[in-house]
């Protein structure tokens, strides 16, 4: 079989089910744009090596995405079903890897940073926000057509997933976060501590027990 068709030089591609729609259409920018995040994910794989310890999560991750842009791909409408799974397990997924990664690293994650590092740590980043984009253009697509509610939890805790493998490898490497300020309810929550008592000021019932 050729790999070339020849049916979308007009400007249309076929979803899930045969159906045929712009290639702008806002289900094919959704499944595209994650289509680009998982390909930058595979350069982030190469640069990793095939012993990184990341592989195999980073490999289920993949293929996740390729079945969950199978199911973007069908409208709701369709009479065909899909025969590919449901990764409706992927949120707990993420969490739980992310649970894992901030128990090893030697400082909480408190701050907005500055995108970069180092070559593995920026192209986490790029994989975040990639998956940003694609969460914002699914957005638009859950308003026109019913999307299965684990797809958007997952994708949702990807960019956190990839915040967060951005952080743990710049740990290990030992670079210095350029950070830029505090989580928002990080600021709130500073904002509501008491004040320290003034030196100047203190009373004995100020001063620290044993």
């Amino acid at each position: 079989m050729k790999i070339y068709t020849k049916k979308g030089d007009t400007g249309t591609t076929g979803l899930f089910g045969g159906q045929r729609v712009s290639k702008d259409d806002v289900r094919v920018e959704c499944f595209g744009t994650l289509d680009e995040a998982n390909s930058t994910l595979g350069l982030l794989r190469v640069k990793l090596g095939e012993t990184h310890a990341w592989q195999p999560n980073l490999q289920r991750i993949q293929k996740d995405l390729m079945d969950m842009m199978s199911h973007l791909a069908r409208p709701s409408t369709a009479k065909k079903i899909n025969p590919n799974p449901m990764p409706e397990d992927g949120a707990q997924f993420c969490e739980e890897w992310i649970d894992a990664l901030e128990s090893q690293m030697t400082s909480p994650s408190d701050y907005f940073l500055l995108p970069g590092g180092n070559e593995i740590s920026a192209l986490c980043h790029v994989v975040r926000t990639q998956m940003r984009r694609g969460e914002r253009r699914l957005v638009t697509l859950m308003a026109e057509d019913e999307v299965h509610p684990a797809i958007p939890a997952y994708i949702n805790r990807l960019s956190d997933l990839f915040f967060t493998l951005a952080r743990a490898e710049m740990d290990k490497a030992g670079v210095a976060e350029e950070k830029w300020q505090l989580f928002l309810y990080k600021r709130f929550k500073k904002a509501e501590e008491p004040a320290a008592p003034d030196a100047a000021t203190a009373t004995p019932t100020d001063e620290p027990t044993a």
